[in-house]
């Protein structure tokens, strides 16, 4: 089988050469991920000049080995390592993530967790169901009639951001600017982003955090019953978060806690919808929707890589890393793994096989997961019951944004 003309594969090397900026990979990177598999799951990225790994043990294992971590700079200098400083530009932005939940490593890590934590378990999260489905309902009361209608803006995007802004104690009319800041923001992680992504994305984290200092002043002085008021005012150990702490943890949980939901709402609504499958089959009952999430979570997931550094010298199937390299996980792939899926390729929502690796694992585990899980067993159900025949009208276009993976805009009929 001869290879597109954007990828290059040695698999006896284990060096692949892959243009990230190609429709033909973003559009389709199931197929790409396959491919790699069969030829060389550990591999040498050389656009990226990075060792990734793809196999699910070897992306299962590391996102849980201590030996690496989501920082460095705990452990050695950036003069130590020979890392480059951030350059001024990005200042407002480095500053917003000093002490993201997704960036630090214990003992701070486990201390900002241990606050937030008790939030997002299933028992608190589970409260919120009658809350999403009037929210969902209410969505499609503003549409149904209209017998066609663009799902990411009129639906996707409004329940995750509505649902974890009023955990926060955020009001509902900040929701479109929360939206607009969140999608600058995250362009800084994606592959092939621009000097004017990371000025943006700067000059939102700059009004971001200043938003967010008026909003803590006055939960200081007036707590309410909301996840801000929690976070400013218990204390772990004798420690209250600082005020820059409480700006990183708040952005973090608002940009994770609704970014990837729009895209894995959309992506589950089209392969759904492609597979031909009843839907009255696959939300049956609540067994069966769980199951559907999952396999749709396995086949689609929202967000494709994350990045480990090694904190010590250490060797992985092969590969001999130094203290300081930066290592990248494809959860996606792992998730396509034929070692742990029969036809991973294929959409089977019955499926119980190995649990998919969507939202990480070890202690970086994603902890909106429940949230995320609780608002896709809900909105997904609800739309084929209100909307019965819906169907894609227009074909729908995969965003540029790896190495998130959702659509420009998914158009449908009924």
């Amino acid at each position: 089988m001869t290879s597109p003309d954007f990828l290059t594969i040695d698999g006896e090397s284990r060096r692949v050469s892959l243009d990230a900026a190609n429709p033909a990979f973003y559009g389709n990177p199931n197929a790409v991920y396959a491919r790699i598999q069969a030829a060389c799951p550990t591999f040498y990225w050389e656009e990226r000049k990075q060792w990734f790994f793809s196999s699910y043990d070897h992306v299962n294992g590391l996102l849980r080995d201590r030996r690496f971590g989501r920082q460095i700079t705990h452990i050695a200098s950036r003069e130590e390592l020979g890392l480059a400083a951030d350059p001024p530009h990005i200042a407002d932005f480095v500053q917003s993530e000093a002490h993201s939940l997704l960036a630090i490593e214990p003992p701070e890590h486990t201390r900002l967790r241990t606050l937030v934590n008790r939030a997002f378990v299933s028992r608190h999260i589970e409260k919120l169901a009658p809350e999403i489905a009037a929210l969902a309902h209410s969505l499609i009361d503003g549409f149904e009639k209209d017998g066609r209608t663009e799902l990411l803006s009129r639906f996707a995007e409004i329940i995750p951001v509505t649902i974890i802004a009023r955990m926060i104690g955020i009001p509902d009319d900040m929701c479109r600017t929360l939206l607009d800041w969140s999608h600058a923001y995250v362009r800084m992680y994606m592959f092939n982003r621009t000097e004017a992504d990371e000025i943006a994305a700067n000059r939102v984290a700059k009004e971001f955090s200043d938003y967010l200092r008026t909003v803590i002043a006055e939960r200081r002085a007036h707590p309410r019953d909301d996840l801000m008021s929690h976070m400013i005012h218990t204390e772990h150990k004798g420690q209250y978060l600082t005020e820059d702490e409480l700006i990183s943890t708040t952005i973090v949980l608002l940009n994770a806690g609704h970014e990837a939901t729009v895209h894995q709402i959309g992506n589950s609504m089209r392969v759904i919808l492609e597979s031909g499958l009843d839907p009255k089959a696959l939300f049956g009952d609540a067994a069966a929707t769980e199951l559907t999430v999952e396999e749709c979570l396995r086949i689609c997931a929202p967000v494709h890589v994350f990045e480990r550094w090694a904190l010590e010298d250490v060797e992985i199937d092969g590969v001999h890393l130094k203290r300081g390299d930066e290592i990248a996980l494809i959860l996606a792939a792992a998730n396509l793994d034929p070692k742990k899926y029969t036809d991973p390729l294929t959409f089977k929502p019955d499926r119980k096989e190995a649990p998919n690796l969507s939202f990480g694992a070890g202690i970086h585990f994603c902890i909106g997961a429940p949230l995320a899980r609780l608002e896709l067993n809900i909105a997904l159900p609800i739309l084929f019951e209100r909307l019965p025949g819906m169907r894609i009208a227009e074909t729908p276009v995969v965003k540029d944004v790896y190495h998130f993976h959702g659509l420009e805009r998914l158009d449908l009929e009924w």
